[in-house]
């Protein structure tokens, strides 16, 4: 089972948003920790992520860009 989900996004974005209402309730569902990171506040990110957000890491790695699907998130997860 995954370690950490990570949400990486911007304050003010819709579609980050909505990704963290999903990413939190799978989380909250299946007890996996996750947190948001903001590519403002980590300039490293925005140089990789910023055209693609939010993105979605499962354990340091990608699982989605520009949104989350809720089933495919459990899936993984599972």
């Amino acid at each position: 089972m995954a370690n950490l989900v990570q949400i990486i996004g911007k304050p003010d974005c819709h579609l980050c948003e909505q990704a963290q209402v999903v990413v939190a309730r799978v989380c909250s569902d299946l007890g996996v920790a996750w947190e948001l990171l903001s590519i403002y506040d980590q300039p490293s990110l925005a140089d990789l992520y910023a055209e693609f957000i939010p993105v979605i890491l499962i354990d340091g790695k990608i699982h989605d860009q520009f949104g989350v699907s809720e089933t495919r998130l459990r899936s993984a997860l599972a």
